[in-house]
């Protein structure tokens, strides 16, 4: 059984990771993962509450300010009791310390004063120093504890207590960076409701909504968020869908219409019946996507990952090379141990260890923000790397609520209507556009047909009343969107549909062609119809009567070409293989064929097409902060490495380069979270497009 909990109290990465490899050595317990940007632990167990137990006890002895807390308790105030208390032992640390510095005084007191200040400054550091060490575990505390029991060694008295000083000033610092990092992501992607009012005998009552039943009546209130999918049943209000979609305007909706959870009533009061479970509605979903995109990281941040387990043990190295170099060239050992010292001090690998998870979490963040839910930091940035875009054409380019324009009958027995209705028989279980818009012009009652059997790209077999029919589409050289309807081999009838193009499809593609991206259509229709929609659209390359095994061929013969990166763009059934081929699978809508949904990398809650040139231009603006924070990181790093190797700077720069780059790192990454793409782009005039 998977359990998920809040983990509070880690200061960086590196004690994340330290902690997470000693509490997987527990008997029980499997595929623990602590996620230090969320705050959050995950493991698997049979027997969740005594490994809970075991694991909490092991945390205190590791980290002993890391507090597990259940989903319930009230976490920001004990944080912020936290870092009062840190700041009141950092004042009187620096008090204390000033006393045994700047005052005269005998030799024991002096001594005394400068340790109570030191243990003041940075009793959390030495303490998981030691007990890290004795594990097996070296990491930045270590670093911190020999830098400053070195320059005490030497005499460095006031340098000792500085670098511990300002090396926790730094933290707190870079924790309030962080936790306003964790903050605004959950602000913006935290849709989750807290109840639902349950309406029976005209009666309202609370509930948790994962207790409210398909079929159930709730009623939502001016203020409340809807807690789960259903149909208007009575009411008219206004809804802010900002949450979900991105979108800022409001709009009505009224008794009849479906609403999705997630959405705020603005004003109004509407009775819902549910029509989903909670765990199957839209906010559900969208949590649970948000929720596991931590898991599926990109190589730039499995890579840095990797390095920092073995970072610290080779910064250690370097430190006593640099020392044996100093002490072998200037024959004084107290100037090659300060010099080695500052190589301690100014390696830490926070910089790199936080900023990068923490800036791609921004990233997803605000994607989430906009309707854009990417799967992980991989997709994300493969997103960022996508030079070639193929669209499915219905439902994706174009509307995909077909009108029917005409139906024939070439059987004398058979009226218009008895077409409309054989063929409802054998679409009535489909979820292509095409099968919703023919049943929704059906006027009789269906009955349950036999043997029904999808064929992908073709139709729907099945038996009825002791005959064998076929809808769907033989003949693919016909200039209209057509669906045929046969018994056996006899052609009885066939009907005409039309669709229409989207209103944003025109804009998104002549966007994609100004990011230099190359956009193909793949579609099933006729060669006529793909090519009148492609030119009004903009697209330069389209192909025609197109399976969805052709689709997947095209993918797989497109991506033999090393340089090119497909995405794929689709929203029905027949869709799931090219969106798990391409090297980017964007389904269109949340609610969509489940199949798709799950075949994709990154989904779109509604069918904006806009938002799939809205997530590279995100994909590429959090790929591009990723890496100035690794190459300003690493180039700050380097150069007061050489400047302490040669003795120009001392170990208080080297703790200002430390924390100070950390920091910076940090503020850079919330650039992620805010960055708005749609301020990029030039106003566009439709009409100029369509010329």
């Amino acid at each position: 059984m998977k359990k998920s909990v809040r983990i509070e109290g880690l200061d960086c990465p590196n004690c994340a990771r330290a902690l997470e490899g000693e509490l997987n050595k527990i008997d029980g317990v499997n595929d623990l993962k602590i996620d230090f940007v969320k705050s959050k632990m995950t493991f698997e167990s049979e027997e969740t509450e005594k490994s809970l137990q075991q694991i909490i006890s092991i945390t205190k002895q590791v980290e002993p300010n890391a507090k597990i807390i259940a989903k319930s308790e009230n976490h920001n105030a004990k944080r912020d009791k936290q870092l009062i208390l840190d700041i009141i032992l950092l004042i009187l640390g620096g008090i204390v310390g000033c006393c045994a510095l700047f005052i005269e005084l005998p030799l024991w007191a002096f001594w005394t004063l400068f340790v109570v200040s030191a243990l003041l400054l940075g009793y959390k550091t030495y303490y998981k120093a030691v007990v890290l060490l004795f594990k097996g575990v070296i990491n930045e505390n270590l670093l911190l504890t020999l830098s400053v029991i070195g320059a005490t060694a030497i005499g460095e008295h006031m340098e000792g207590l500085m670098v511990i000083f300002l090396y926790s000033i730094g933290k707190v610092f870079e924790g309030l960076a962080v936790d306003k990092s964790r903050k605004s992501i959950e602000k913006l992607t935290n849709m989750q409701p807290e109840y639902a009012v349950l309406y029976e005998n005209e009666q309202e009552e609370k509930v948790s909504p994962d207790k409210v039943k398909v079929g159930s009546m709730i009623v939502v209130k001016p203020g409340e968020r809807v807690p789960i999918d259903g149909i208007i049943e009575e009411g008219k209000a206004s809804l802010d869908t900002q949450s979900l979609t991105g979108e800022s305007r409001a709009f009505s909706v009224e008794k009849g219409m479906e609403i999705l959870s997630g959405s705020i009533v603005l004003d109004g009061v509407l009775y819902i019946k549910t029509t989903r479970e909670y765990e199957n509605s839209t906010v559900s979903k969208i949590m649970n996507l948000i929720e596991n995109a931590s898991e599926k990281k990109s190589k730039t941040e499995t890579l840095i990952s990797k390095i920092t387990k073995w970072y610290t043990l080779g910064v250690i190295v370097l430190s006593l090379l640099v020392w044996g170099i100093v002490w072998a060239v200037t024959s004084n050992f107290d100037t090659a141990l300060y010099r080695g010292l500052i190589f301690l001090v100014v390696s830490c690998p926070c910089a790199f260890a936080i900023s990068v998870p923490l800036t791609y979490f921004s990233g997803i963040g605000n994607a989430s923000r906009k309707g854009i839910l990417i799967k992980g930091s991989n997709y994300l940035d493969a997103c960022a790397k996508l030079n070639t875009i193929a669209f499915d054409k219905t439902g994706t380019l174009t509307s995909g609520v077909f009108s029917i324009e005409n139906v024939t009958s070439f059987d004398d027995s058979l009226t218009e209507e008895d077409i409309v209705y054989i063929a409802s028989l054998g679409e009535q279980n489909s979820l292509h556009p095409l099968a919703k818009s023919i049943l929704s012009y059906n006027k009789r009652e269906l009955t349950k047909v036999e043997q029904a059997q999808e064929i992908a790209g073709e139709g729907v077999e099945f038996v009825y009343d002791d005959k064998h029919y076929f809808v769907g589409r033989k003949n693919r050289d016909t200039k209209n969107t057509l669906v045929e309807v046969y018994q056996e081999d006899k052609k009885l009838g066939e009907i005409e549909l039309s669709d229409t193009i989207k209103d944003n499809a025109i804009e998104a593609c002549h966007i994609l062609n100004e990011q230099k991206v190359r956009t193909v259509m793949l579609s099933g229709d006729n060669s006529e119809i793909v090519s009148q929609i492609s030119h009004k659209l903009g697209i330069a390359e389209a192909h025609a009567q197109m399976l969805p095994q052709d689709k997947y061929k095209w993918i797989e013969d497109t991506k033999k070409d090393k340089s090119t990166f497909v995405g794929y763009v689709g929203d029905g059934i027949n869709d799931a293989p090219s969106l798990m081929l391409a090297d980017v699978g964007i389904s269109m809508g949340i609610n969509g064929s489940p199949a798709s949904v799950e075949a994709s990398d990154i989904v779109l809650v509604d069918d904006n097409i806009l938002k799939v040139p809205t997530a590279i231009k995100i994909s590429k603006y959090t790929r591009k902060i990723v890496w100035e924070n690794i190459i300003i990181s690493a180039g700050v790093k380097f150069v007061f490495l050489l400047l302490g190797a040669l003795g120009i700077t001392g170990m208080l720069s080297a703790v200002f380069a430390d924390v100070g780059v950390t920091l910076l790192a940090v503020l850079n990454s919330m650039r992620a979270l805010y960055y708005n793409p749609s301020k990029k782009n030039k106003i566009i005039n439709k009409n100029d497009i369509k010329k």
